[in-house]
């Protein structure tokens, strides 16, 4: 009797731990390491003129990413024969894509795009401002941080408007927050002074991404949220020696995320 008294205790003590674990949401697991990939492919359109998605495909599967942020690609248009770009590049490198369109273009659209080897919980889009052409963001939630990607204007003043938008898209997001792409200003600049009032750089921006064949301006970045109780370590921060693919060379990122 003593010993089925305790078989019964003891499998009432396991259900009640399994209830009480069930009901108890998932928290954020946010240590670890992550590696983040931006990249300008220029229409997937190299240095040697020639188009080539296989090229591009294989620059970026090198990196092993768990998200990269895209930027020029087209959708569908006269110039690159109807191919649907971000979609081609998701079946080359197995990950998850999605794509955002800033502009109508020669039957098609132009924008900017996401690939992950998670698949995002939410996704959205935020117009940015951009005198000389529409610009976006795409926001991406995934279990454990959001990743913002984004192609700035080449306008500093829509460039400096870009930054209370970015920040009111990302307010109070309770996870690590990164942000990522084709800023189109150099380190020094305002724009990016102004960014980094809010965000600290994870890679090098002494280290120069454009242009592809011989880099003298860092114009591609790799940013974390600050003030958002997340701690962040490089653990490897590399420009990619790319020279021919595109005409900027791809910035690769390894953080290790955890609570301050």
């Amino acid at each position: 009797m003593r010993m089925k008294s305790l078989t019964l205790l003891c499998c009432l003590a396991c259900c009640l731990l399994g209830t009480a674990t069930a009901q108890t949401p998932r928290q954020p697991q946010a240590t670890g390491q992550i590696r983040l990939l931006t990249y300008n492919v220029h229409n997937c359109i190299g240095l040697d003129k020639q188009r080539d998605y296989s090229r591009i495909a294989r620059t970026i599967s090198r990196t092993n990413p768990d998200v990269v942020a895209l930027q020029e690609l087209d959708s569908a248009t006269v110039r690159n024969g109807g191919v649907f770009a971000l979609d081609t590049l998701r079946k080359l490198t197995g990950l998850h894509g999605f794509y955002a369109p800033s502009i109508p273009y020669q039957s098609g659209t132009y924008g900017i795009g996401l690939l992950s080897r998670e698949k995002p919980l939410h996704v959205r889009t935020v117009p940015m401002p951009g005198r000389e052409e529409a610009r976006t963001m795409i926001v991406a939630e995934f279990r454990d941080y959001i990743f913002c990607a984004t192609h700035q204007s080449l306008t500093p003043e829509d460039q400096l408007a870009s930054v209370p938008l970015i920040l009111q898209a990302i307010d109070s997001p309770g996870k690590p927050v990164f942000l990522a792409g084709d800023m189109n200003s150099q380190p020094q600049e305002k724009p990016q002074e102004l960014l980094r009032r809010h965000f600290t750089a994870l890679n090098d921006t002494a280290a120069c991404t454009f242009p592809a064949d011989r880099p003298h301006s860092c114009i591609d970045y790799i940013y974390a949220l600050t003030d958002n109780g997340y701690r962040f370590e490089v653990v490897q921060d590399t420009v990619i020696a790319e020279p021919a693919a595109s005409d900027h060379r791809p910035v690769l990122v390894t953080a290790k995320v955890s609570r301050r």
